[in-house]
């Protein structure tokens, strides 16, 4: 089974959420969180650090990913996990694989027609609403 990962990183004020524009398929065109493949060998916290530093330039000093949740989806033989971070300062993102940039919060992220994910945002959103203050307890 193919494993792969997604990074819900905030901004420090947790006001933001990193999203990015896919610019090939799957789901060319429409805005999702960064994220790719965990490579053989690899353990998914690494793989989770690896691509936030391949896909966005942020560092493991610049944030902590938390492991908030996982999709498996057995007909397709693949699973994702999902990690979550507050940035520790301000970061400058780049990135050549998608187009990067910072979403205000108060975006529809279960309107499919924009993001990718069959609305799976919008839940991963919910999911780190519910547990934020214990995950990030020095939030301002």
């Amino acid at each position: 089974m193919q494993g792969y990962n997604v990074l819900m990183i905030y901004d420090k004020e947790m006001t933001k959420l990193l999203m990015c524009e896919r610019l090939k398929e799957p789901y060319k065109g429409l805005r999702n969180l960064v994220g790719g493949k965990i490579e053989e060998g690899e353990t998914g916290l690494e793989a989770a650090y690896r691509e936030l530093l391949e896909e966005t330039s942020i560092t493991a000093e610049d944030v902590t990913l938390h492991h908030l949740m996982d999709f498996t989806y057995y007909h397709l033989k693949c699973f994702v996990e999902v990690y979550v971070g507050r940035l520790n300062r301000n970061v400058s993102v780049s990135g050549d694989e998608n187009i990067l940039y910072w979403s205000g919060l108060d975006q529809n992220f279960y309107d499919m027609s924009l993001y990718a994910g069959e609305g799976n945002i919008g839940h991963m959103i919910e999911q780190v609403n519910l547990v934020k203050g214990r995950l990030f307890s020095a939030a301002t």
